[in-house]
């Protein structure tokens, strides 16, 4: 099971896969051939997987998994296609909406702060921001913006938005643009709601560039500095970063690639350099596979929040059409083949397609990317780390 979160919704509807490949190394300097030999797990199903996304086409894969205190690696394929430069397991890449759960959390501590109530309407931080062909702030609350419940117009839906930034002739045209959050909303603004708020579902980046509005209302921050003050710092996540407008991606990290078309064929391009405003808070942020794994664990530990605060956000509405997933506050339960829940969110945007779950009690975590978004079976992946032998 996929559920298509990425930010990258308009016209090539780069889908969030999970994916991963290689020839691992495990804890520490170990290979996979010594592991064996010491009875230890190889996580064969996991590297079978991984590898299988690369024979599907994916450029490079980098993964890590932590079960307790112990942890693995494993890439596959290239990070660079001029120089076939392998993919790292250090790798940093750009994590789609993944950042939709840091987002949700700060909301979910300022809450908890008693600085603002879920049942807050939007109207109330962002007077009249969502007006207009039928929206209507004071109809919605906060906690329908983080489970996508609004009804708001999605606005990477929106076709010039999509031609603009996600086919070929636009992307290398506008890739350097700055969009303002509040440039966002009114393209969204500009389209009827999808239904009336509550009564359906139906995933909206809108929603997550309005909670980071939100962030900043209550806190007099950018919703990336409460990010870093709040979770970044805490948790010492040294790779993971807000990056704002900044073009580029901290190394070490690979190239990302995107065939910037509504097919899965055709040319190939490197969309590495781009400007993530487009993304804002419902997607620009960097990161690795180590870190995310630290953050979901911890998130689920109930580092971050109060058990109040956790429960809220594990508290799932169904998702159309997808009958072994839930959507919380920006947290994903899926239910795997063999019965196990992990929890999580996808992340896409051009040329990276991550995903990073964990276990209900935050021991086993798996985070993971794709340096290509056309291809690449990211549910395989899931399901080979908790449940193939």
């Amino acid at each position: 099971m996929t559920v298509r979160t990425t930010v990258v919704v308009g016209a090539t509807a780069v889908a969030l896969a999970t994916g991963l490949a290689a020839p691992a190394m495990a804890a520490g300097t170990d290979t996979a051939a010594a592991m064996a030999a010491a009875g230890t797990d190889t996580h064969e199903a996991t590297r079978q997987a991984v590898r299988a996304a690369v024979k599907d086409g994916v450029p490079g894969v980098t993964l890590t998994a932590r079960n307790g205190r112990s942890s693995w690696s494993t890439t596959a394929g290239v990070g660079n296609l001029r120089t076939h430069a392998p993919r790292s397991a250090d790798d940093r890449y750009r994590v789609g909406s993944i950042t939709k759960t840091f987002v949700s959390t700060v909301v979910l501590q300022l809450e908890a702060e008693g600085r603002l109530s879920l049942d807050d309407t939007v109207d109330k931080w962002l007077p009249g921001v969502v007006h207009g062909n039928g929206h209507d702030g004071s109809r919605i609350t906060l906690r329908q913006l983080l489970n996508h419940t609004s009804g708001i117009f999605n606005y990477t839906a929106d076709e010039t938005f999509g031609r603009t930034y996600f086919l070929k002739d636009g992307f290398f045209k506008h890739r350097y643009d700055t969009q303002t959050p509040g440039q966002l909303v009114a393209i969204a603004m500009a389209h009827e709601p999808d239904f009336a708020p509550g009564t359906s579902w139906n995933y909206s980046n809108t929603n997550y560039v309005l909670a980071g509005m939100v962030i900043q209302k209550v806190t007099g921050r950018p919703y990336g500095e409460e990010i870093r003050h709040r979770i970044i710092d805490p948790l010492h996540l040294t790779a993971t970063s807000v990056p704002g407008t900044r073009v580029t991606v901290p190394g070490p990290s690979s190239r990302a690639y995107s065939k910037l078309a509504e097919t899965a064929t055709g040319p190939t391009y490197d969309v590495t350099r781009l400007n993530p405003s487009l993304a804002s808070s419902a997607g620009e942020m960097i990161s690795d596979s180590a870190d995310l794994d630290r953050f979901y664990s911890a998130l689920l530990k109930g580092r971050l929040l109060p058990s109040e605060q956790l429960k809220e956000m594990k508290t799932t509405v169904p998702v159309e059409g997808i009958p072994n997933a839930g959507y919380g506050l920006a947290l994903i339960d899926r239910k795997l083949r063999c019965g196990v829940h992990v929890w999580g969110h996808d992340g896409g945007i051009h040329g990276s397609s991550s995903v990073a779950v964990t276990t209900a009690d935050g021991r086993h975590s798996l985070a993971f990317n794709f340096n290509g978004d056309w291809s690449g079976d990211t549910d395989a992946v899931i399901e080979a780390e908790f449940c193939g032998k």
